[in-house]
């Protein structure tokens, strides 16, 4: 759609968010679109960018076996302590994406090392495969909301914590000062935070999966 909008092709790289401000500093990226707020400030701060634009936001939701010792709540500080103190299973990302970010910095505010649960692994992968681990094993783990709905097979997971403000998850989009197309670059943040395209994600995945994947923010 951007294509046919403006006339300017897109080249996707797709990756986590950790990947992604890591290519833009390298200067191999033009425009960055990533969720991981304190990362993407600070990127603007050391100088990879001018600025930082909101798009959209979902919310992450933490997904476990529906027979298992969390009952469904929207306390994700209890739900992480009760998985510490319990020893449960949990999958993590350990990919350095935004949603491993966001794991990260809920452990951290709890003051809790989940290296401390012998029963916590590192998928390394993305959000799909670690799904799919956590699924096959009757793990807990903590997924983004449209993943999660995107998601074809969750056997036995079903959501236990949902609805906690700590699991806002807002996406951003940045022009990387080294770009050598400014001007394209430019145009994908006008044209993602245009009212049409506002009103384009504000629908999409209604349509398949009964509600939006992501609100407006912009």
């Amino acid at each position: 759609m951007f294509t046919f909008d403006t006339g300017w092709e897109v080249q996707v790289i797709s990756v986590g968010t950790g990947a992604a401000l890591q290519l833009g500093r390298d200067g191999e990226a033009d425009v960055l679109l990533v969720h991981a707020r304190a990362q993407e400030d600070q990127f603007v701060e050391d100088g990879y960018a001018e600025a930082r634009f909101d798009v959209m936001y979902n919310d992450f939701v933490v997904v476990g076996p529906s027979d298992g010792l969390i009952s469904h709540n929207s306390d994700v500080a209890s739900t992480f302590s009760t998985i510490m103190e319990q020893n449960l299973l949990f999958i993590s990302r350990g990919d350095e994406s935004g949603t491993h970010s966001r794991e990260l910095s809920i452990w951290n505010r709890l003051e809790l090392d989940p290296e401390d649960n012998a029963e916590y692994f590192e998928s390394g992968q993305g959000m799909g495969a670690t799904l799919g681990m956590a699924a096959e094993m009757d793990a807990f783990t903590l997924a983004d909301r449209a993943t999660w709905l995107a998601y074809p097979d969750t056997g036995n997971l079903v959501i236990v914590c949902e609805g906690d403000p700590g699991l806002l998850n807002p996406y951003g989009v940045i022009v990387v000062s080294t770009t050598l197309e400014p001007v394209g670059a430019q145009a994908f943040v006008d044209w993602i935070r245009s009212p049409a395209i506002q009103a384009l994600i504000e629908t999409f995945g209604v349509e398949e999966f009964g509600q939006s994947l992501f609100f407006p923010d912009a």
